[in-house]
C-alpha cells in the first residue's frame, strides 16, 4: 500500500519528541492531524494496518505525504493539534464546525460616563469584558438586566454627546440619563462599580446593600428615592429567578455534556460566569458515521472549543475526555492559571451536567427529525426532476444590479443539512455588460465551473452539484444549457424556475430540457422547498449587491492614489475637508499640508493632473 510506504520512508527522520503530525493526500490537503508524545513511535503505529480501525485504514490508504512539527511538551502538541484541526478541517478528524464568534459584554471604562454594550471581535485597551455568552439572546438578556438594575447607558458616543433631553430608556427606568446630567459623575461611578460587582458574582451583597439604602431612604421620607431603589431590587430578583440552573459556590465554569445517537454527536455547553448562567449552545461534530468513543469525541471537542475561547477555571464534563490530564495541562498553559476538568458524581454539579446532557439529547433528536423531513423533500425533488439519485448538493444562482451598476452574481448551496452557507459564493461581474442577464450568467458559470474543472476534474471533492436551479424561463434555461454544454458538462441536471402570472408565489412554472413546462399544486411541500431555495438565492443576491453599492458609495478618490494609505488620507481630508478639496488643491498647497512633504505632494498632484505632472 502506497500510504504505508510513504510513512515507512519518513520514519528514519522522525524524532522521539512530542509534536504534531499531518497526513496529506496527493493534492496536499490535510487528511488527518494528530499529536504524539513521541512522533516516531506514534507515526510508526500507522504501518500496522490490522490494528487500526477502518476509518484510519482508509486515511493511510490515501496518504501521500507526511509533515511533522515538534513541540516542547505533549500539552503544547495538544494545543497545536486543536488549532490545526479547526483551521484545516481534515476529513478523518473529529471536527468542530462552528464559525460563529461569541458575543461579550464590554464596559468602556476610559470615559467619564462608561457605556455598557454588546461586543464581538478584537478587544481594545481602556475597556473591561465579560463573557463569553452562548448567543446574542443571552447577552441581550444580561444587557437588559444591567440597564434595569444599574441604569447604565448603552447608547453610542455620538448619540450620547448630541442629546439635549433624556431618551425613552430614561422614561422606562432603564437609564440614569447621564447625557443630560440627571445623575452626577460620582453617582454614576457608583452604579458602574455595582454593575462590575454583579458581573463578578456579587449579587447577594448588592441586594442587601440596596435593601438597606431603601429602608434608610424611607426613614428619611425620601419616598421617590426609596421607590427607585425598590424597582432596582425587583429587577435584580427577576434576573436571579430566570436561571433554570444555578450552582451554589461556583463562579466561572463551563458545563459540557455529550450525547451520541445513530452515528451523530452533539455537545451541549452551558457557560457560567460570576455564578450566573450565560446561556447554552449545542455543537454538532463532524466525524465518521461509525460511532466514535465518547471520550475521544469529548477530548477533541474541548481542545477545539478553547482554541479561541479563554477556558474557565472549572470544566464539568459528562464523560472523562481522552488524555484528560494532558488536556487540563494544555488549558492551564493557555489560561495562565490552573484549569480543572471534572466529571461530577453527585450533588448540584452532577445535576447541572445531567441537565446539559438532556439538552444535548433533545437537540440531536430535533436535528434528526429535521433531517428526516429534509431527506423526504430531497427525495421529492429527485422524483420531480427525474434525477438519478437523491441530490446531496443543490446550487441555486441569481443576479442583482440596479440600472446596470454594481452587478453581482451569486450561488447558494443546499443539501441534507439545510443551507450550506460556508459554500455560498458571490461573483462581482467583471466582463459582462451589467444588465445583460444572459452574459452575466455565462460569466458566473464559466468562473464557477471553469475553476471546478481545473481543481477537481474527477469530481471527487463533493463540491459538484447534483442539481442546478436558475431564476428564469425557457430562454434562461436554453442559454444556461448551452453554456454548460460548451464546457463539456452535459450531465449536470438543470432547472429554471419562472415566476407565475403577476409574479405570484405558488404559481411558478418549472422548465427542464426535453420536457414541457409544468406547475405543482399550490400546497405541495416540494414546491415550498423550491420556493425557499429561490428566495434564499434572491436574498443573498440583494444583500451582496447592497453591500457592494455601499462600499462603492463610501469609496474615496484618494483610495486610487498609489502609496496613500489610511493615515495619510486622514491627514489630507482633515486639512482640505474633502476629496474634492484635495483634487482642486494647487501643488504649493499640497506641499504645505501637515505631514505630506514635497515628493508625496507631487505624486498626489500628478494623479489628479497627469498632463501637468
Amino acid at each position: 500500500m502506497q500510504g504505508v510506504l510513504v510513512i515507512e520512508a519518513a520514519l528514519p527522520t522522525l524524532p522521539l519528541m512530542p509534536g504534531v503530525y499531518r497526513m496529506l493526500d496527493g493534492k496536499g490537503d490535510a487528511l488527518y492531524v494528530g499529536k504524539a508524545r513521541s512522533l516516531k513511535k506514534r507515526v510508526a503505529s500507522y504501518t500496522q494496518l490490522a490494528r487500526l480501525p477502518e476509518r484510519l485504514r482508509r486515511m493511510v490508504h490515501e496518504t501521500r505525504r507526511l509533515e511533522v512539527v515538534t513541540t516542547a511538551s505533549e500539552a503544547e502538541a495538544l494545543l497545536l493539534e486543536a488549532n490545526l484541526i479547526k483551521r484545516l478541517r481534515p476529513r478523518y478528524n473529529i471536527v468542530l464546525r462552528d464559525d460563529k464568534s461569541y458575543p461579550w459584554l464590554v464596559l468602556t471604562e476610559d470615559q467619564p460616563y462608561p457605556m455598557i454594550a454588546k461586543h464581538r471581535g478584537e478587544r481594545r485597551k481602556g475597556a473591561s469584558y465579560w463573557g463569553p455568552f452562548a448567543s446574542a439572546w443571552a447577552v441581550n438578556q444580561t444587557l437588559t438586566a444591567l440597564q434595569r438594575v444599574f441604569l447604565l447607558r448603552s447608547c453610542r458616543d455620538t448619540v450620547f454627546e448630541s442629546r439635549t433631553r433624556p431618551c425613552l430608556l430614561f422614561q422606562i427606568k432603564r437609564c440614569s440619563a447621564p447625557c443630560v446630567q440627571r445623575v452626577s459623575q460620582a453617582e454614576y461611578a457608583e452604579l458602574v462599580r455595582e454593575a462590575k460587582e454583579y458581573l463578578s458574582g456579587g449579587t447577594p451583597s448588592i441586594q442587601r446593600r440596596l435593601a438597606k439604602e431603601m429602608e434608610e431612604a424611607s426613614e428619611r421620607l425620601e419616598f421617590e428615592r426609596a421607590a427607585a431603589l425598590r424597582d432596582r431590587i425587583r429587577g435584580l430578583t427577576h434576573v436571579q429567578g430566570r436561571d433554570r440552573i444555578n450552582m451554589e459556590g461556583i463562579g466561572d465554569a463551563d458545563v459540557v455534556a455529550l450525547h451520541q445517537m445513530a452515528g451523530q454527536s452533539c455537545v451541549q455547553v452551558f457557560f457560567f460566569r460570576g455564578g450566573r448562567n450565560n446561556g447554552n449552545r449545542p455543537f454538532f461534530l463532524s466525524h465518521a458515521k461509525s460511532e466514535q468513543p465518547p471520550e475521544e469525541v469529548l477530548g477533541a471537542f474541548l481542545g477545539q472549543l478553547y482554541d479561541d475561547l479563554p477556558p474557565p477555571p472549572l470544566v464539568l464534563v459528562s464523560h472523562e475526555p481522552q488524555d484528560a490530564a494532558i488536556l487540563a495541562d494544555a488549558l492551564s498553559m493557555k489560561a495562565g492559571r490552573k484549569v480543572e476538568i471534572h466529571r461530577p458524581q453527585r450533588g448540584d454539579k452532577k445535576a447541572a451536567v445531567d441537565h446539559a446532557a438532556t439538552n444535548a439529547r433533545e437537540a440531536i433528536e430535533r436535528r434528526m427529525a429535521e433531517g428526516t423531513a429534509q431527506a423526504e423533500l430531497l427525495q421529492g425533488v429527485a422524483r420531480l426532476f427525474d434525477l438519478p439519485d437523491v441530490p446531496e448538493r443543490i446550487e441555486v444562482y441569481d443576479n442583482s444590479h440596479i440600472m446596470g451598476t454594481n452587478a453581482y452574481g451569486v450561488m447558494i448551496v443546499a443539501g441534507g443539512a439545510g443551507f450550506l452557507k460556508q459554500h455560498y459564493r458571490k461573483y462581482g461581474i467583471k466582463e459582462a455588460k451589467p444588465g445583460d442577464d444572459f452574459a452575466m450568467m455565462r460569466e458566473v458559470f464559466e468562473r464557477r465551473f471553469g475553476r471546478a474543472l481545473k481543481e477537481d476534474p474527477e469530481r471527487e471533492s463533493g463540491t459538484w452539484p447534483d442539481l442546478v436551479l436558475i431564476d428564469g424561463g425557457a430562454g434562461q434555461l436554453s442559454a444556461a444549457r448551452e453554456i454548460l454544454n460548451e464546457m463539456g458538462l452535459h450531465d449536470i441536471p438543470l432547472v429554471a424556475i419562472a415566476k407565475g402570472p403577476d409574479r405570484d408565489a405558488g404559481r411558478e412554472w418549472f422548465h427542464q430540457t426535453g420536457k414541457d413546462p409544468f406547475q405543482l399544486p399550490p400546497r405541495d411541500p416540494v414546491l415550498y422547498y423550491l420556493q425557499r431555495l429561490r428566495d434564499e438565492a434572491h436574498r443573498f443576491a440583494i444583500t451582496t449587491h447592497r453591500a457592494g453599492r455601499s462600499k462603492a458609495l463610501t469609496k474615496s478618490e484618494l483610495d486610487d492614489i498609489p502609496g496613500v494609505g489610511s493615515a495619510l488620507k486622514r491627514k489630507l481630508l482633515n486639512h482640505f475637508g474633502s476629496a474634492r478639496g484635495v483634487r482642486n488643491a494647487a501643488l504649493e498647497d499640497l506641499e504645505k499640508a501637515p505631514g505630506i512633504g514635497p515628493s508625496v505632494a507631487r505624486k498626489i498632484y500628478g494623479h489628479f493632473h497627469p498632463a501637468d505632472g
